[in-house]
């Protein structure tokens, strides 16, 4: 990875499983950046504390506006519960999700979303909009932000920082 991550900050076993899942998520958004997507990384968590779903943004290379990497995630996982609704489980993601990921996890009944770094201009959790409370929610979300804050900003400013030094 071209960051590096801070060591835990506090001997406290719930920061210290939302850092492993989040760096987690970080490998996901890295892999997603090599392969010329906007590098955002998803995990879910099912209720067991183990890995249900992971997905990243895919839109470039499955020519979908929707594959988003919590869309991604989403989709496996209710797959692999074989149910749409994903109340006991929780979603690690490494970029604030925007208005259609956030509506898509109230609709997927999401138990917590844990995200890393905010996003000012198009963040549907409390960036540009707050949608889980909207009088249009209809599903309480635990919303944790800033978890591995600053390597997800990074990370994500370096891949635009690449991007627009590479073109002509």
């Amino acid at each position: 990875m071209p960051y590096d991550l801070p060591p835990p900050a506090l001997d406290n076993e719930i920061y210290l499983t939302h850092y492993c899942w989040m760096s987690r998520a970080l490998e996901l958004a890295e892999a997603a950046g090599q392969a010329g997507e906007v590098p955002v990384g998803a995990i879910i968590v099912g209720p067991d504390g183990h890995c249900l779903a992971e997905g990243e943004n895919r839109r470039e290379r499955d020519h979908d506006p929707t594959a988003h990497a919590e869309i991604v995630a989403l989709r496996r996982a209710g797959q692999a519960q074989t149910r749409w609704y994903l109340k006991d489980c929780h979603l690690y993601v490494t970029l604030e999700p925007c208005m259609m990921c956030a509506g898509a996890i109230l609709q997927g009944r999401v138990h917590s979303l844990i995200y890393g770094a905010d996003d000012l201009k198009a963040g549907g959790i409390c960036g540009a909009i707050n949608l889980p409370h909207s009088p249009a929610a209809h599903h309480k979300l635990n919303v944790i932000s800033g978890i591995l804050a600053e390597p997800a900003r990074q990370q994500l400013q370096q891949w635009f920082r690449d991007r627009r030094n590479s073109k002509p």
